[in-house]
């Protein structure tokens, strides 16, 4: 036994060989007073790939060519921007007086065997908040118990359903096409997996503006 042991230590074949590659992007979100602060990172198997800081993302792997690169910024950069006035445009017609905090991990995992599996999930204050269930495209509660604000997110999400369906094909696709590129050692996507690349940066967003509207209305009592 113990030489097996040893044996499976040189060849590793646990540990080494079962972890699933993974691909993942945590966002946060602070609203207070009318204003938003976002910030995130994105991590391609443990290596740091992109970073989040206010409307500015950067690209620490060289995963796409500067020239599409540039437009990912771009198209970041303008949504984060209109998610920003939107917010305050929110609290004049409603001010609110506290804090909210909101995160959201989403991404992907391919398995030694080929399968794979990926998930969103958001968290309100430190709680389960919504989750995206991947294979039919749907917002889901998550707060323990009845949460009017949690019901009317859910229900101005599933209104987009181009949305869900980009974020759907963006983690069951996309990320899993990056992973498979880094599984084969060429670490190149291809043009179609390239371009929406950093979709999931905006697309992650979204269910910030679904809950920012469900927040500020909530408040008011118009859910």
């Amino acid at each position: 036994m113990l030489r097996l042991l040893l044996l499976c230590g040189a060849l590793g074949c646990w540990a080494e060989q079962a972890a699933p590659l993974t691909f993942t992007m945590v966002h946060y979100t602070r609203v207070f007073e009318g204003n938003s602060l976002i910030w995130g990172n994105a991590s391609l198997d443990g290596r740091l790939s992109h970073v989040l800081e206010g409307h500015s993302v950067t690209q620490v792997l060289p995963l796409e060519p500067p020239d599409a690169w540039a437009q990912r910024q771009k198209d970041v950069r303008d949504y984060l921007e209109n998610f920003s006035n939107l917010v305050k445009f929110f609290n004049k017609e409603r001010p609110m007086e506290y804090t909210q905090r909101l995160c959201c991990p989403l991404g992907c995992r391919l398995f030694p065997n080929g399968t794979s599996h990926s998930f969103y999930e958001v968290t309100l204050n430190g709680t389960a908040f919504l989750s995206f269930h991947v294979p039919n495209a749907t917002w889901q509660r998550r707060w323990p118990g009845r949460h009017q604000v949690a019901a009317f997110a859910e229900k101005e999400l599933m209104k987009y359903p181009i949305t869900t369906e980009h974020l759907q094909h963006f983690l069951n696709t996309t990320c899993v096409s990056i992973l498979k590129a880094q599984s084969t050692g060429t670490g190149k996507l291809s043009g179609r997996s390239r371009a929406p690349l950093v979709l999931g940066l905006i697309l992650g967003t979204l269910c910030l503006l679904g809950m920012a509207v469900g927040i500020f209305w909530c408040t008011g009592g118009s859910c």
